[in-house]
C-alpha cells in the first residue's frame, strides 16, 4: 500500500508527500494551474513559452548555464511540460541531493527574470518546435482532432500556440501572466522518494516562502456543440495516412471514468485489443493502432489513433467504426473484460514504479480535480466495472452527434470519408 499525505499550508499552497522507502531517488515536482485553457486568444502559447523561459535565468542563477550545470552536476533528471490544464516543473536526483534540487526548482518557479534578450532568442526555438510538430503527421493529427472538436476556444487551441502570436509576445506578457497565475492557491508541490513527510513539508514551506498568496482567475468554460459527424482532412505528402477518430466523452470528475478506462483498453489498449487484432493482425493495414481516453477539467474524449496504408483509408475507417459499433451492440465477454481490467491495473502499477512517476500520478489528479485517490481505491473501482457498465457507456458515447475524424493524407478522400463516417 502506497501512503501519501496532502498538506495545505496557511497561504493555501498544497504539498503532497509520497514516501517510498528504499527509493534511490527523490523527485520534486511543481504543478500550476496555468495551461492553455487559461489563456486568451491574443496570448495563446504563453503558458508553454513561459515554461521554456524559467530555465533562462533567475536572480540567484542569472544564466541558463548556471541552472543547467548545477542540476547536471548532481546527476539530476529535470524538465518541464505544459498541457491544457497545467504546467509542470520537476527535478529528480539521488536522495542526498533533495535540498539542492528543491532549491533550484523553487528558484526557477518563483524568481525567473524573463530577460528580454532571452525572450527574443527563445522565440525562435518555440517557432521551430511548432514547425517540428507540423512536420510530424503522427503528432499533428492529434492537434487537428482537438481543433475539429472544440474550434476557436481554449480547448481547441494548440498548447504550443500559433507562430504569429508567439512572435508578438513581450516580456511584459510573461511578467503579467506569472504574476496573475503563479500563486500559492494555484500551485501544488509534490515530493516523492525516500523522504520523511514532516521534514519534507517544512523544507517546501521554507523554499516557497516567497510565493504570492491568492489564486488565479477562472478559465473559460468549454462549450460542447455538435449535431452530426465531423471530418477534418489535411492533405500532406507522406508515405502513410494518419488519423484520429474519436467521440466526445466527459470530464475528469465523472464517475464513469473507470468504465471508460476499461472500455478504451478493450477497444485499443493492448496487442490483444479488438482494434489491434482487426486492423494490424487481420488486415495488415497499420503498424500502430491504439485507443485512449483524455479527460480534462471540463471536457474529455475517447480517441483511436492509427497510421495506415494510404490506399486503404476508407477500408480501415470503416473497420474501426465496425469494431466500435460491435461494442455498443453486444456485451463484452467475461474473459475479455477480466483481461482488460488486469491490463489496465497492471499498466497503472507500472506507471508508479519510480519517484518521478509517483509524483506525476498524484500531482496530476490533484491539479485537475483538486483531490487525490489512493491507488488501492482506483484498483477497486476498475475491478468493479461490469459488462453492463461497458455496454451502457458505449451506447452513451458512440453516437453520430459525438463522432469526429481528423486525417492527414496525400489523397483527397473527403467525400468518401464523410459518407463512411457514421455509427448507424
Amino acid at each position: 500500500m502506497m501512503e501519501y499525505k496532502k498538506t495545505t499550508l496557511d497561504n493555501q499552497l498544497r504539498v503532497i508527500t509520497v514516501p517510498k522507502p528504499g527509493s534511490p531517488t527523490t523527485t520534486v515536482l511543481v504543478l500550476v494551474e496555468a495551461g492553455s485553457a487559461f489563456e486568451s486568444k491574443n496570448i495563446n502559447g504563453l503558458s508553454h513559452f513561459l515554461e521554456h523561459m524559467v530555465f533562462k535565468g533567475t536572480e540567484k542563477r542569472p544564466r541558463s548555464i548556471d541552472i543547467a550545470s548545477e542540476l547536471d552536476g548532481l546527476g539530476a533528471s529535470y524538465n518541464a511540460f505544459t498541457s491544457v490544464d497545467y504546467t509542470g516543473y520537476y527535478a529528480k536526483a539521488e536522495n542526498r541531493h533533495f535540498d539542492q534540487i528543491l532549491d533550484v526548482v523553487a528558484d526557477i518557479y518563483l524568481h525567473s527574470t524573463f530577460d528580454q534578450a532571452e525572450v527574443s532568442k527563445e522565440r525562435g526555438v518555440i517557432v521551430e518546435e511548432i514547425n517540428m510538430y507540423e512536420d510530424l503527421p503522427m503528432r499533428n493529427v492529434g492537434d487537428l482532432f482537438t481543433s475539429l472538436m472544440y474550434g476557436d476556444q481554449p480547448a481547441g487551441w494548440n498548447v504550443a500556440g500559433e507562430k504569429e502570436i508567439i512572435k508578438k509576445l513581450t516580456r511584459d506578457d510573461f511578467l503579467k501572466y506569472h504574476r496573475d497565475r503563479y500563486l500559492a492557491g494555484s500551485t501544488i508541490v509534490i515530493v516523492a522518494g525516500d523522504i520523511n513527510d514532516e521534514e519534507a513539508v517544512k523544507k517546501v514551506e521554507q523554499a516557497f516562502s516567497a510565493i504570492p498568496a491568492g489564486k488565479g482567475g477562472a478559465r473559460e468554460k468549454t462549450v460542447e456543440k455538435q449535431s452530426a459527424p465531423q471530418l477534418l482532412l489535411k492533405n500532406k505528402k507522406s508515405d502513410q495516412t494518419h488519423l484520429v477518430l474519436g467521440v466526445r466523452a466527459f470530464d475528469a470528475f465523472d464517475e464513469r471514468r473507470f468504465t471508460l478506462q476499461v472500455l478504451s483498453d478493450i477497444l485499443g489498449g493492448s496487442m490483444s485489443s479488438r482494434l489491434f487484432q482487426k486492423i494490424r493482425e487481420e488486415m495488415g493495414a497499420a503498424y500502430y493502432v491504439r485507443a485512449g481516453a483524455d479527460l480534462y477539467f471540463d471536457h474529455g474524449y475517447l480517441a483511436v489513433s492509427a497510421g495506415i496504408d494510404n490506399g486503404r483509408i476508407i477500408e480501415v475507417t470503416q473497420a474501426i467504426l465496425e469494431v466500435i459499433k460491435d461494442l455498443k451492440e453486444k456485451p463484452v465477454g467475461a474473459k475479455e473484460l477480466e483481461l482488460a481490467k488486469e491490463h489496465t491495473i497492471g499498466g497503472m502499477m507500472m506507471e508508479i514504479e519510480t519517484s518521478d512517476q509517483i509524483a506525476n500520478f498524484y500531482g496530476g489528479m490533484e491539479v485537475v480535480t483538486g483531490k487525490t485517490m489512493p491507488v488501492e481505491e482506483i484498483e477497486k473501482r476498475i475491478r468493479a466495472v461490469t459488462a453492463g457498465d461497458v455496454l451502457k457507456l458505449a451506447q452513451e458515447i458512440f453516437r453520430d452527434d459525438r463522432l469526429n475524424l481528423a486525417v492527414i493524407t496525400p489523397f483527397d478522400s473527403q467525400e468518401k470519408l464523410q459518407n463512411a463516417l457514421t455509427l448507424h
